[in-house]
Parts: structure tokens; sequence; C-alpha cells
């Protein structure tokens, strides 16, 4: 696996992207989608990554949102269907949390959904050590969302 700094314009991150804005309003009701869309995703206090295998073909991809000078927040985590349960996202969320603490970020924070259907995103963000928090940035309480926060070691 490689993880690239790269553009959420490319095609087949767009593609994946897309993929993502649908699932979510499929499950979400659209008060409660928070899910960037491309442009959102190519602003300057966004970091934004893809991994990709030795074929260079994309697994996965994820960003990092500049909140404040030491607080961030993660968004558009996705895992290509084909391949899940093969640590892409744990290997992205690893990069994502080394990268904020050598940029002297001390919290990051991130809201996923509190349906079933997230079961696997929670469970992974808690093995990394994120805890339940409250609303955090321009989000307020909502049931179909669930907020983790992860303080980070300088």
């Amino acid at each position: 696996m490689h993880i690239l700094t790269q553009d959420p314009a490319t095609p087949d991150i767009t593609a994946l992207l897309n993929q993502h804005l649908d699932e979510m309003r499929s499950i979400s009701p659209p008060e409660s989608k928070h899910a960037l869309d491309i442009e959102g995703l190519r602003a300057p206090d966004i970091t934004f990554w893809s991994v990709r295998n030795n074929d260079n073909a994309l697994m996965g991809c994820g960003a990092l949102k500049r909140l404040d000078s030491t607080h961030a927040e993660i968004k558009s985590m996705r895992t290509e269907p084909a391949h899940r349960r093969k640590g892409v996202a744990a290997s992205l969320l690893a990069h994502i949390i080394d990268h904020a603490q050598s940029n002297q970020i001390a919290r990051l924070s991130l809201e996923t959904g509190a349906q079933d259907h997230f079961a696997p995103a929670r469970a992974l963000y808690e093995r990394f050590g994120f805890v339940p928090c409250g609303p955090f940035g321009s989000y307020r309480e909502d049931p179909n969302s669930v907020f983790m926060s992860r303080v980070l070691n300088a």
C-alpha cells in the first residue's frame, strides 16, 4: 500500500467519493449528511490522501480538515469495496494521526453515522483511541451522528 497526497478530483477518487455520497444519501436524512463534495475536499484547509496498491489501483481515501491551529477533523474516510478488510482504513488512519502529530495538532475529531451501517467505522476509531464527545465546530446534536475525538501526544 502507498499513501499519497492527491487531488480528490482525480477520476477514480471522484468515482469513489461519489459512491460514498450516494451511500450517505441512502442511509442518512439530508440534514444529517455531513460528507463534503469534491470541491469541498479541495479547500485549502484540507489535506487529502489516496491509498493505492502496487498497480496504482485506488484502495481508499481520507482527508484531514484543519479547524484551528491545534484541532482537525477527519473527513471522507472510504475504502473501495473490493479492498475492505485488508487494513486500508487502519493504515490510512495511522498515517493521518502521524501527520497530525507532526503538524502540532493536539486534537483530532470526527463525525460518523449512528446507524448500524457505521458500526465497523466506529469500532475502527475506538481501536485507535477515539472516544465519544459532543458536537464540535459547526456541528449540532443529531440523533443520526456520533461524534468522536482523540487527544494526540505532542
